[in-house]
């Protein structure tokens, strides 16, 4: 069963780490004190975001159906046989911005210098079991795993902290 980077929205803190391990990941280096002196510095394909007064890190969907691949004119953007959507590859991105401007989550971003796309490519993992995002989230509000699984503990979670105490008070009676 595929894995994805799923998101408790709930427990994020707004505290960008998962930013800057991003960042890092994607560094010649792949060391944060290095690539604090990198130049350019790399740049992040994750964003936190707030709304209303929460804290909401995106990263792209890696969609079933993805606009950037159907929208972009050199061929770059695909589908890598792990379900990866990338624009990393033989075809090289032409910085047109297409993707940037189908995108449904805006986490398509431009390196103006290279004038290429950037977004996740999941190159962290060919380092490490988790993608660097969630190994640096501190409160776990970033999780990869299976959807059905992520989606079964969230129906578990709401059981015991909405349904159980009604039926705690109703047995009281």
């Amino acid at each position: 069963m595929q894995k994805e980077v799923l998101i408790r929205y709930e427990r994020c803190l707004g505290c960008r780490s998962c930013e800057i391990a991003c960042a890092v990941a994607h560094s010649p280096e792949n060391n944060l004190f290095a690539a604090v002196n990198t130049a350019p510095a790399p740049k992040k394909r994750l964003f936190v975001e707030q709304a209303e007064g929460r804290k909401i890190p995106f990263v792209c969907r890696h969609c079933e159906e993805a606009f950037c691949i159907d929208a972009c004119i050199s061929g770059a953007m695909h589908r890598e046989p792990d379900g990866t959507v990338t624009n990393v590859g033989e075809r090289p991105c032409v910085g047109c911005w297409m993707c940037v401007m189908v995108c449904p989550s805006g986490v398509i971003r431009a390196d103006e210098r290279r004038r290429q796309a950037l977004k996740c490519d999941r190159a962290c993992l060919q380092k490490a079991d988790l993608p660097a995002c969630v190994a640096a989230c501190p409160t776990r509000a970033l999780v990869y795993e299976p959807v059905d699984e992520f989606s079964k503990r969230k129906r578990e979670a709401y059981a015991v902290s909405a349904l159980l105490p009604a039926f705690s008070k109703d047995e009281k009676k």
